[in-house]
């Protein structure tokens, strides 16, 4: 086969493997964004995700995973909502998960996908290849603006013209060397929607995203109790956060009516979250099987559902939170004490004069005794 046929085959092998989208790179040139990679763990924007600083020298680019890379066949697959996210912020008492987390591990069904494509790839060319998904050190995205299937935004996420901002990524990497397709620009433009739109002031400039303060982060990567200045901003979002994404003009070319994988779990659709509080371990990985969410255990989703309370109000609320006052994740019951205080002021000096003296925990004990009475 020439380079232009083998290129082909890969487009047309990626399409019958389910991809909406598919293009091709060179994986072997210069690559700016492995400096990019290095600022942003220089200066500290990758919080407590130490993997990103252990992986660095494998994400600085694609051929330090694998040297005899020359290609990558980059594909993308359509998620977007039949909804716009947007609007489940407006009801306090229910939770916000995040869109590409409402089914089943995106990861599983794409790396499967990718075997395919590898598999029949290889076996009608001999060319050797690998296959990533974003659990690996490599960085799509940059690829991804590299293959021409899109950009990278003003919020660090690939935006494309067909898709919008909802295209979950893969890379099969092979050492044939293919005819790649044309980069694409930028198109944002003088837009700043998605830098405008952050409920916790994430970016600290157009391209640039301080993870620590992302409500993805905070509720995802976060191990620990949620520091208090994101608290109120993370309002009813218990599971990363779509607003930088669904407020992008890009969407309104996506597709609303593509059959894909991703449509949402009926049950995962703004649950209540007084019901999801009462979920012990068995029950919450019962409930979210095969999802993403699963991965975060029950205790620091239930930190998050409390800090969501804690933003909600009304009875129910208020008896959810001071049902998990005696959870035993001390990070369960630390964001109970701070939802109860913003919830009762009343009932949190009466609780907090009942408990804080027994409290075991260091830090559920600090929340209890920084927190007089709330107005």
């Amino acid at each position: 086969m020439t380079p232009d046929e083998w290129s082909n085959r890969a487009r047309a092998l990626a399409r019958a493997a389910g991809f909406d989208a598919v293009r091709i790179a060179r994986a072997d040139e210069a690559w700016p964004a492995g400096g990019h990679l290095r600022a942003f763990v220089e200066a500290g924007h990758h919080g407590t995700m130490g993997w990103m600083e252990e992986t660095l020298e494998r994400r600085v680019h694609p051929t330090a995973m694998w040297p005899d890379a020359r290609s990558a066949v980059v594909v993308g697959l359509n998620y977007g909502p039949e909804h716009d996210p947007l609007e489940d912020l407006a009801h306090a008492d229910r939770a916000a998960i995040s869109v590409y987390a409402r089914n089943r591990d995106y990861h599983d069904l794409i790396k499967k996908r990718l075997k395919q494509l590898a598999r029949a790839f290889h076996g009608e060319t001999g060319q050797a290849v690998k296959v990533f998904v974003d659990t690996a050190p490599l960085m799509e995205k940059p690829l991804a603006q590299r293959s021409g299937l899109g950009w990278q935004g003003k919020h660090t996420n690939l935006v494309s013209r067909d898709w919008g901002s909802w295209l979950f990524l893969g890379v099969m990497l092979t050492e044939a060397e293919l005819v790649p397709d044309a980069p694409e620009t930028d198109h944002c433009g003088s837009c700043r929607a998605c830098l405008d739109i952050c409920p916790t002031d994430a970016f600290p400039g157009p391209y640039r995203l301080d993870a620590r303060r992302c409500i993805s982060y905070l509720t995802i990567e976060h191990k620990g109790p949620v520091p208090e200045e994101f608290r109120a901003a993370m309002g009813n979002r218990i599971y990363g956060c779509d607003d930088c994404l669904a407020v992008c003009p890009w969407n309104k070319f996506a597709s609303r009516t593509h059959e894909h994988a991703f449509h949402a779990r009926s049950e995962l659709e703004a649950p209540l979250l007084a019901d999801l509080s009462r979920l012990d371990d068995a029950g919450f990985r019962a409930l979210f099987t095969a999802s993403p969410v699963k991965r975060i255990g029950r205790d620091r989703f239930l930190r998050n559902v409390m800090i969501a309370l804690g933003n909600a109000s009304g009875p129910e609320a208020l008896k959810a939170v001071l049902g998990r006052l005696e959870d035993e994740s001390a990070l369960v019951r630390g964001a109970a004490v701070w939802a109860l205080s913003r919830l009762d002021a009343g009932r949190f000096a009466e609780e907090r004069d009942a408990r804080q003296e027994a409290e075991p925990d260091a830090d559920v004990r600090a929340e209890w005794a920084r927190r007089p009475a709330a107005g």
